[in-house]
């Protein structure tokens, strides 16, 4: 007998979390996408050390749960896996929108979007298929995907995007590390582009969040 695999279209409701007030004195918007195994209400936390007056912070939540050791007690979450994965991808980026949708428009506000790990690839995605532009774009411990070209991320033309890494960060070898910071400059331009490196390994660090800002 042979299988069919078939699509079916469905709604569904999926949550977000955010951090701090939007109010008058909000000068800067972030929408941060986490990496594999977070749940956006923990990722948030890392972002504490910033000013709460000035900063507003969304995280939407990657839709796929999963119990991450086998005493059933923890919580992860994958933006996408190999499978089916451009169908997945358009379910990811249409979440996205209702996302920002709902919390939008942000007048008078700077709009920093930032990617950790997997997250990365989910921003750059996201803003590259509906031409967002931020006024600056952070990709914290994350590849770019493969499949963007110079012509798909030209609109980005003039912001600073800033690339960080831990030095010590056990999926990045120095050759990958050069081989993205080529690919960045190819995409974004050598202009605006600036890498940084900080002691540490594959994890977040609310200092570097906090001197992200400021340098």
């Amino acid at each position: 007998m042979k299988t069919e695999e078939k699509h079916v279209f469905y709604r569904a409701t999926n949550t977000y979390s955010t951090l701090n007030a939007l109010s008058g004195q909000t000068q800067n918007v972030w929408m941060a996408f986490h990496g594999l195994g977070f749940l956006s209400r923990y990722f948030l936390t890392h972002f504490k050390t910033l000013m709460p007056e000035e900063n507003y912070l969304i995280a939407p939540q990657a839709p796929s749960k999963y119990y991450q050791k086998k005493d059933f007690r923890y919580v992860g979450a994958s933006w996408l896996t190999k499978e089916n994965t451009l169908k997945e991808t358009e379910n990811v980026l249409r979440y996205v929108d209702a996302v920002y949708t709902k919390e939008g428009p942000f007048p008078s506000k700077k709009l920093i979007f930032f990617g950790f790990s997997q997250g990365v690839s989910v921003c750059l995605r996201w803003i590259v298929s509906r031409k967002i532009k931020p006024d600056l774009l952070i990709l914290y411990a994350g590849g770019i995907p493969k499949e963007l070209e110079p012509s798909d991320c030209a609109f980005l033309s003039g912001v600073p995007v800033k690339m960080v890494y831990g030095d010590q960060d056990q999926f990045f070898t120095l050759d990958r590390l050069e081989q993205e910071k080529i690919r960045a400059e190819e995409l974004f331009g050598k202009a605006t582009l600036k890498r940084l490196l900080f002691p540490g390994k594959h994890e977040l660090k609310g200092e570097v969040i906090k001197q992200l800002l400021s340098e």
